[in-house]
């Protein structure tokens, strides 16, 4: 099932059809998005980014530039539908930039945006500030915390075929410092690049918010600060999709910004389809 596209681990599902690659956001891996390739009539692919899951080793962080242009040396010629996740969507964003032609359209779910802390009060700029811990302060694991988090993810990917939900399990305890150190430039160099970047193609757009939000922010911020954050977030996203000419936003009551492709699966294939069947 994994193979090897110049040291980048690739997973093609299907044959035919649309052709859909999935971003993941930073901290998971190309296997997390399995449960979104049951739509039928279109060819998956899933892959890891260098540095992540099963690729090559790299050097984290990277320019949004350098992921994109990874991606496109993995997928090929031909235009594609892009599901990108948080800082995913941004690569996605970014990708669309640099290479319009390529872009059929993009699902984005609860994507990242540039001018988000200028969007938002102060205090959620301090909110942000307090939950982004150093990688490099952060203690090992302990035994007794690796078999809780294995256990906590193999919960998180009950659906998954067993073989594979145990090697992600295992993978995410192990390397649980990649996804900081990717998402380390996001806001230094990652968020300027997209915003200098030039323009998105005008290709069919549906943004899904997670309702929930991020449940972490709940042990940081009043809920009078989270309400007024995710009231924010809702804005930038329904102004990406309003960007488009076939742009939708949808907000997907009681999912979480970490997995609301896995809360909620068919929310996610419906706006997949949706896209699809789009005019893109």
């Amino acid at each position: 099932m994994r193979t090897m596209v110049g040291g980048v681990a690739t997973y093609r599902i299907g044959d035919g059809g649309a052709s859909v690659l999935y971003l993941p956001g930073a901290g998971l891996v190309g296997l997390d998005f399995l449960n979104l390739t049951q739509l039928s009539g279109a060819t998956h692919l899933l892959y890891d980014r260098g540095g992540t899951g099963w690729s090559a080793p790299v050097a984290l962080p990277r320019s949004a530039a350098e992921v994109a242009t990874e991606l496109r040396e993995v997928a090929g010629d031909g235009r594609h539908f892009l599901v990108g996740h948080s800082m995913g969507a941004v690569y996605a964003r970014r990708f669309a930039q640099l290479f319009p032609a390529s872009v059929a359209g993009m699902l984005l779910l609860d994507p990242g945006h540039e001018d988000l802390f200028a969007h938002l009060p102060a205090e959620a700029a301090a909110l942000n500030d307090q939950m982004k811990p150093d990688p490099a302060q952060l203690p090992d694991l302990t035994a007794e915390q690796r078999a809780a988090g294995k256990q906590a993810w193999a919960k998180i990917l009950g659906s998954w075929p067993s073989s594979v939900r145990d090697e992600l399990a295992d993978h995410h305890v192990e390397h649980w410092r990649t996804g900081l150190l990717e998402a380390a430039n996001l806001e230094s160099e990652v968020y300027d690049e997209l915003r200098s970047g030039g323009p998105v193609p005008d290709v069919p757009v549906i943004v899904l918010s997670a309702g929930a939000g991020n449940p972490a922010w709940q042990s940081f911020g009043s809920p009078e600060l989270i309400r007024q954050a995710l009231d924010g977030i809702r804005e930038l996203h329904a102004g990406i999709a309003a960007s488009s000419t076939h742009g939708s936003h949808r907000v997907i009551e009681g999912a979480t910004h970490n997995f609301m492709h896995i809360e909620h699966p068919d929310e996610v294939r419906d706006a997949l389809h949706d896209l699809i069947a789009s005019k893109g």
